[in-house]
């Protein structure tokens, strides 16, 4: 499933979804890292300024943030976009153990966050 494509077929993707089991060591089904992965793109795009892999990156630079956007993705798969929380159905509740009234997103931004440390590749500036 090499050839997944970005939202709505949008083109190829950014990370391959071979690239998120072997080189990331993910556990998602193929559906369910393609549904993640435009979320993923966009809150890694949000931390580094870019939405694909850079030419001007070296090996390290591309597998981190390649790294990122799967860890971002894991974290969408489980959590969703909105607030990190439970559920009931009639007598029957759930809580989710992260409940600490934070947002997927933010445990995303954490998760792509934790693989892009140490490689300079967080945007912390103006684009010109």
């Amino acid at each position: 499933m090499d050839g997944v494509t970005g939202a709505a077929g949008c083109g190829p993707a950014p990370v391959s979804y071979d690239f998120y089991l072997d080189g990331y060591g993910g556990a998602l089904a193929a559906e369910a890292f393609a549904e993640a992965l435009p979320a993923a793109v966009r809150c890694v795009g949000a931390l580094t300024g870019a939405r694909d892999v850079r030419e001007e990156w070296d090996e390290d630079e591309v597998c981190a943030w390649r790294r990122a956007v799967s860890a971002a993705a894991d974290a969408f798969a489980e959590y969703g976009e909105g607030r990190v929380g439970g559920f009931s159905i009639g007598s029957f509740s759930v809580t989710n153990y992260r409940d600490e009234g934070t947002t997927g997103s933010e445990v995303a931004r954490g998760a792509a966050l934790a693989e892009l440390a140490g490689t300079g590749l967080c945007f912390s500036g103006v684009l010109r």
